[in-house]
């Protein structure tokens, strides 16, 4: 079938760690996808962190943040990762994976230390906008690096195990700022970046390969005037609906997880909790999500990533939904976790599905792509739970929206599978 000869051809283009094997998985690949792991872990750390520090915020700092506006500094961030995974992920198809990552990654690294030091509300959400560019541009370019080091076998399995680092980054942070915002106060929390600009960063110099452009000389045979790299590719046959429904459904599984990653500690002590205990819950969100990783990786395997996220997204639904309910604490701390599994778990799978059904040289452009438009539900989910709140409709209101969300996941995603059934059917590859 085409899908085959076109998805495994662009990978003699790739100039992979030496001693890499076409089979085999070389010790100096798995250095390299343990390192854009540790990256991806910050990634997974600024998401957590705004929430940890959003309540000292609002009381502590004297900039006069309300919820609303709260909502809109948290949006910011977002708004960074949108352009950054858009562009990045382009980049990474033309300048190579290595120079693209290591770019995010000092970026990201430098304006989050900077935070820590911001004066007033306005800077503040100004470097978290420049942080983001760097963080959104990093996931995407390190998939599509890692996508070309692994054996075909295992891509699906690794790119959704490397996504585990998110939710890692996130319970880090919920568990650091148990003790040291009290300590020390909310500038801290940013000051954890340093560990990536002195130790991630330099290992990423050391161990990330660099692939070649898909127009350099070396290209796979095979390659022709057709392998254009681009926007436009995606948005043209044979790859038009499958591109619109895949950013579609990370849209709304972003706005999901990012709205909980932003909400949940403030959503818990509007309830009555204290802050520990509302670091707690989103530990609990963030842990389920790490198991989530692991899970959604054996069944994406064997089941395959597109009916496993159907069902990792209703889990998250109806997790939510009962959380509406109010239920004993014991049950909300399950919720959460499913809520955690279901979210991540399905953004995962999105991500595992965009790289194994798109050819080598559309790789980084189509993550690229569903990630920067589905930061979209990243920035929105912010601002909707901050408005709601304002608008005195309560936590619950929340929480419905975003299990609205995870539920809208499933149907999109329910789509996807179906147009791919009926493409392959026909003989179109590569959707």
């Amino acid at each position: 079938m085409n899908h085959t000869t076109s998805a495994a051809a662009p990978q003699r283009t790739a100039a992979p760690a030496p001693g890499a094997g076409r089979t085999g998985f070389p010790r100096r690949s798995v250095l390299a996808v343990l390192v854009c792991w540790l990256l991806v872990v910050f990634d997974g750390y600024d998401l957590i962190v705004y929430g940890t520090v959003q309540g000292s915020l609002i009381s502590d700092t004297g900039w006069g943040l309300t919820k609303a506006t709260a909502g809109t500094i948290g949006s910011m961030a977002f708004i960074g990762m949108m352009i950054g995974a858009v562009f990045a992920g382009r980049m990474s198809d033309t300048w190579g994976r290595r120079r693209t990552i290591i770019g995010c990654a000092v970026v990201f690294s430098l304006f989050t230390i900077l935070c820590a030091f911001a004066p007033n509300a306005p800077v503040f959400g100004g470097l978290r906008l420049l942080a983001g560019i760097g963080l959104g541009g990093l996931v995407p370019s390190a998939n599509a690096l890692v996508a070309e080091l692994v054996p075909e076998k295992w891509r699906s399995t690794i790119a959704t195990l490397m996504m585990s680092g998110v939710p890692i980054g996130g319970s880090i942070a919920a568990l650091v700022g148990i003790p040291l915002i009290p300590a020390f106060g909310w500038p801290v929390m940013f000051l954890v970046a340093v560990v990536a600009l002195v130790v991630v960063i330099p290992l990423g110099i050391r161990y990330l390969p660099e692939t070649l452009a898909p127009g350099s000389k070396g290209a796979a045979q095979g390659s022709t005037a057709k392998d254009a790299v681009g926007f436009g590719s995606l948005l043209r046959a044979p790859y038009l609906g499958t591109s619109l429904l895949f950013a579609i459904g990370t849209l709304v599984t972003l706005f999901a997880w990012y709205g909980l990653g932003t909400w949940l500690p403030n959503l818990m002590q509007l309830a009555g909790y204290n802050l520990g205990s509302a670091l707690t819950f989103a530990l609990a969100l963030n842990l389920g999500a790490v198991a989530g990783s692991v899970l959604t990786a054996w069944a994406g395997t064997r089941f395959g990533p597109i009916p496993t996220a159907i069902a990792a997204a209703a889990v998250a639904a109806i997790g939510l939904l009962v959380l509406v309910t109010g239920p004993p604490v014991a049950v909300v701390y399950l919720m959460l976790v499913l809520a955690g599994v279901g979210t991540h778990g399905t953004q995962c799978l999105i991500i595992a599905a965009v790289a194994s059904h798109y050819p080598a040289h559309l790789r980084g452009t189509a993550l690229g792509w569903a990630l920067g438009v589905g930061r979209i539900g990243a920035v929105a989910a912010p601002q909707a739970g901050g408005l709601l709140l304002a608008a005195g409709l309560g936590v619950n209101s929340n929480f419905l929206a975003f299990a609205g969300a995870a539920a809208a996941a499933a149907v999109l995603l329910a789509a996807v599978g179906t147009k791919i059934k009926k493409s392959t059917a026909v003989g179109v590859s590569n959707v």
